[in-house]
């Protein structure tokens, strides 16, 4: 009997454990893995939150960038990272939903081995162009690039950026040269120096050179216009009907992070979102937030993955 009520013992031990350690956590600093380099709309996003949930969670909240593969590299450390609330990550529609599609073989599994948590922001994606292009419209784009060869740029292959490329070629006939880089910010570099003609940037790298005059704004990428931008059209009122590329940002973490821990992110993160200066520093940045649940943000990706899916198999994409 005794041995019995031992056994007994130690399972509901056990069983409380997980519980216990959510209710303490975090005890210590918390990474927020970012899987592109500094100057894009993902870290931008990162570095708006992270001081407001550092002050909500009582630990420090340190960015840890590591670019690489359209965000392949951080989503797989985070996968694989102890499921102990200590170790998230700000994902994107390329590793969250395009590149299961995109890739032949992935080392994670973004339903399996990633939680969601919640949708940080959705980013207006512009389409610039380097001055010395002599295209003032969508229409006048796509008559040049259908006439000479040129080079867009983007964060990555399978990146937002890249993906709305490749629906513009497939709707507008045109076979625009993808130029891949490790994020939006080297990418824009490029684009400034005139080493490539245009990007589908995100509004969070382009809207000061836009203003400056640095680089050219033709159109943006999402279903309806953008507050930020209201005099420029979408891609759609241009002639290219159903054009939308819309890109997010969402926070997850490792598969089997406890529920009391992700419920208490999903607050904090959301909590951080909304505070008034936050919202307005992301906006100048050309990113809505949109805080949701975890079940609705999970509904989100797989959404997005099956769309995404699509215009990778019609445009024959493959990434290695």
């Amino acid at each position: 009997m005794r041995y019995i009520q031992f056994v007994v013992a130690i399972i509901a031990a056990a069983a409380a454990a997980p519980a216990a350690t959510a209710a303490q956590w975090p005890q210590r600093p918390v990474r927020m893995l970012v899987g592109f380099a500094p100057g894009g709309g993902t870290d931008a996003t990162a570095r708006a939150i992270a001081p407001k949930l550092s002050e909500l969670l009582g630990q420090q909240v340190v960015i840890d960038n590591r670019p690489g593969a359209t965000g392949n590299i951080a989503a797989d450390i985070t996968a694989k990272a102890n499921p102990d609330g200590y170790t998230i990550l700000m994902g994107t529609i390329a590793a969250l939903a395009i590149n299961p599609s995109l890739y032949a073989k992935l080392p994670f599994d973004p339903v399996k081995d990633l939680a969601p948590v919640t949708r940080a922001v959705d980013s207006t994606n512009v389409l610039v162009l380097h001055p010395s292009v002599p295209a003032k419209s969508v229409k006048e784009l796509i008559a040049l690039a259908k006439a000479k060869p040129l080079n867009c740029g983007s964060s990555g292959v399978g990146g937002a950026g890249h993906l709305a490329l490749e629906l513009f070629n497939l709707q507008a006939g045109t076979r625009i040269t993808h130029v891949p880089y490790k994020g939006g910010g080297p990418a824009m570099i490029d684009l400034l120096a005139g080493n490539i003609q245009l990007i589908f940037a995100t509004a969070a790298s382009a809207v000061g050179h836009i203003k400056s005059g640095k680089i050219r704004a033709l159109a943006v990428t999402t279903a309806k216009r953008a507050p930020l931008v209201p005099d420029l059209p979408t891609i759609a009122e241009t002639g290219l009907k159903g054009f939308e590329a819309n890109n997010w940002y969402g926070v997850v973490v490792p598969g089997k992070t406890p529920r009391p821990i992700i419920d208490r992110l999903n607050k904090d993160v959301a909590a951080a979102l909304l505070m008034p200066d936050v919202k307005e520093l992301l906006f100048k940045q050309g990113l809505d937030v949109a805080p949701d649940s975890p079940e609705a943000f999970g509904a989100y990706i797989k959404s997005e993955t099956v769309k995404w899916a699509k215009v990778i198999k019609s445009a024959g994409l493959k990434a290695e």
